[in-house]
């Protein structure tokens, strides 16, 4: 095995997008360095076992995805309350292979300092590109929080008409899973919710499952597919050119700013957790 931390090992994670195995055939995926094949089993359910064993892992299927833990899960895979809301589209933004960290993923994901630079126009935009002070706290389920946070955007969504200040929510899951609530334009009171599952394939490389909670309201599936495409698509060249591909957990490895304050208690609180895998480990 080559990961070994407990934290992981005990976690769901996910290995497929049901879209891909809607062909009814074997596939073989890897998670964590661990090849697993999938199979379609006798009752229409899916199997997935370790290449080589037959002893089958535990499976779920939720969100769109395939799920898997390597170990003895300790829980059910996460809850989103908003996947089971029939106001909203739940779609599937496909599975994108990153070759990076899913750690690093998941920073840039809660960065809004980039919302200027790499998605201009979309976004952010110059000049408006100071990141508010927020919130940022550890809730009593154990995952990170952060409140308050605000951005102007130029086009929030596929739904907008103009530029707007969005309201940002995030919520850091698990170490390879994190969701953000953002405003809605047409319905300003209510909020979007976008969530990535993050397969890591190993320590440099990761797939990316995301799911799009988004009020049907101005809002049809084939263009908020192509929109969460295009912002990942702007993403993807960033992330892939970073280094070192692993996340830094040391303090001092990385200059933190103000506007890191989320990415602080993330790398907190994965060494709270003894999670190393993806990481480079603070001294």
């Amino acid at each position: 095995m080559a990961c070994h931390d407990e934290f992981l090992l005990t976690d769901w994670h996910p290995i497929a997008t049901l879209e891909q195995l809607q062909i009814g055939q074997e596939q073989t995926t890897t998670l964590m360095e661990c090849a697993i094949t999938i199979r379609p089993g006798s009752d229409g359910n899916w199997t997935a076992a370790r290449v080589g064993s037959d002893t089958d892992l535990p499976v779920r299927e939720r969100y769109g995805c395939l799920w898997t833990c390597l170990g003895v899960p300790k829980g059910e895979v996460i809850d989103i309350p908003e996947a089971r809301d029939s106001e909203r589209f739940l779609v599937s933004g496909g599975a994108i292979g990153v070759r990076t960290s899913g750690l690093r993923v998941v920073e840039n994901f809660i960065d809004m300092g980039h919302f200027p630079f790499v998605h201009d126009g979309w976004l952010g935009e110059q000049p408006h590109t100071e990141v508010i002070p927020y919130k940022v706290v550890i809730t009593e389920d154990d995952e990170v929080l952060a409140t308050d946070a605000q951005f102007f955007q130029p086009i929030a969504s596929p739904s907008a008409k103009g530029g707007i200040d969005v309201h940002y929510m995030y919520r850091i899951f698990r170490p390879y899973i994190v969701g953000l609530y953002k405003t809605n334009p047409a319905l300003g009171d209510q909020k979007d919710f976008i969530v990535l599952f993050i397969q890591p394939v190993n320590q440099e490389e990761c797939i990316v499952h995301n799911l799009l909670c988004y009020f049907k309201e101005d809002m049809d599936e084939v263009t908020l597919r192509w929109f969460m495409q295009v912002i990942f698509g702007q993403d993807k060249p960033i992330l892939e050119n970073q280094t070192p591909k692993r996340l830094p957990l040391e303090p001092r490895a990385e200059t933190p700013i103000r506007a890191d304050q989320m990415s602080i208690i993330y790398r907190r609180w994965l060494q709270d957790h003894a999670v190393t895998y993806g990481a480079i480990p603070a001294a």
